[in-house]
């Protein structure tokens, strides 16, 4: 039995859960998710509390249990709770700016400034000019904007210039030595 997927799931007061087959929707306070489940993977509600299952202990069921309780925990933390992604900025004259939530500009040492759009669900917070917050109800695609924001300028391992997750250790390289 997989660690992760036999733990019981706890649906907090405020979230609705709607399981038609193999269809899973999750309402909360903050927004609406759903997720189709693998073929052979169940999601029951007792109480209030879910249980994934599967039918037996074949390899591909066995991988697909646990994740499927992931998944679906995720969906209910999300639209209780949200979920963040903080990003800093390091470097001279590197900064951001936001221009409405969901609206982001970057000034990263091109010759240009970068703007980035926020897909839907996905908001842009930015407290000082160094940092970016990333909140949404969705953790994938929080993570996922999170991810494509820092690879527009990655940390640089000399001088460590770029943006980078909220508390990244960036490996620093000695630079050239003279002689």
């Amino acid at each position: 039995m997989s660690r992760i997927g036999k733990s019981p799931i706890t649906v907090p007061s405020g979230v609705e859960i709607s399981i038609d087959g193999s269809h899973v929707s999750v309402k909360g306070p903050k927004g609406q998710l759903a997720w189709k489940t693998p073929d052979d993977i169940f999601v029951n509600r007792e109480g209030d509390q879910l249980l994934v299952t599967r039918p037996d202990d074949e390899r591909r069921h066995r991988a697909l249990h646990g994740m499927a309780r992931s998944l679906v925990a995720n969906m209910v933390v999300g639209v209780s709770e949200g979920f963040t992604k903080e990003l800093e900025i390091v470097g001279v004259g590197y900064r951001a700016a936001a221009q409405g939530p969901s609206k982001l500009e970057l000034q990263v040492g091109f010759s240009h400034s970068v703007p980035i759009d926020a897909p839907d669900g996905i908001t842009f917070e930015v407290p000082t000019p160094n940092r970016i917050l990333i909140s949404g109800i969705d953790k994938q695609l929080v993570g996922q904007v999170a991810a494509d924001i820092r690879k527009i300028r990655k940390p640089e391992p000399y001088k460590g210039k770029g943006i980078r997750y909220a508390g990244e250790r960036v490996v620093r390289k000695a630079g050239k030595s003279a002689k």
